[in-house]
């Protein structure tokens, strides 16, 4: 059993990887600052779940227990396993390929839609409380990151707007 939950983790810890690489190539790559603070807060996120998967993997491996979140954030420093540079992955390469706003949100929403798939089916084979604790708050925080980027989408595609920040002005575009 316990082997199906690292292995689980190991899943997980990759895919964080992988968005943190999309993440932080998405702000670097669009040029409206709203978007790129959007990214860059959830490659922040992204990278407290690798320090945090990271921790409990670490444990479980060498025969302790699930750690309580808080406990394995503040284990070494945060984003410990991390790539130093994003690595190209598939996501990376789709942005690359269609660098635009738009398709920067559409993919993160896909992974974030995955990701809330994937703890959820996580959360309901856990049976430790602190494994429920843990995948609870990163379940929790993924869900958010999707309702921000839907919002975000939402806004854009109807409005040209990242957050209610106009990307330009119809007035100067005028005169």
């Amino acid at each position: 059993m316990k082997e199906k939950v690292i292995a689980n983790l190991k899943i997980a810890y990759g895919t964080e990887i992988e968005g943190y690489s999309f993440y932080r190539m998405a702000a670097d790559t669009l040029s409206d600052e709203q978007g790129k603070n959007v990214f860059r807060h959830l490659s922040k996120e992204e990278l407290e779940h690798i320090t945090v998967l990271s921790a409990v993997s670490r444990s479980l491996e060498s025969g302790g227990n699930w750690l309580a979140y808080k406990d394995a954030a503040a284990q070494g420093d945060m984003g410990k396993g991390a790539p130093i540079f994003p690595q190209e992955n598939e996501l990376t390469k789709r942005l690359k390929k269609n660098p635009t706003e738009m398709n920067a949100v559409t993919v993160a929403v896909e992974i974030e839609e995955k990701a809330v798939n994937f703890y959820s089916g996580l959360l309901k084979a856990a049976s430790e409380p602190d494994e429920r604790t843990v995948l609870t708050k990163i379940l929790d925080m993924e869900r958010n990151h999707l309702k921000l980027l839907r919002w975000e989408r939402e806004s854009i595609q109807h409005t040209g707007f990242w957050a209610d920040f106009m990307e330009f002005s119809v007035e100067k575009e005028l005169e």
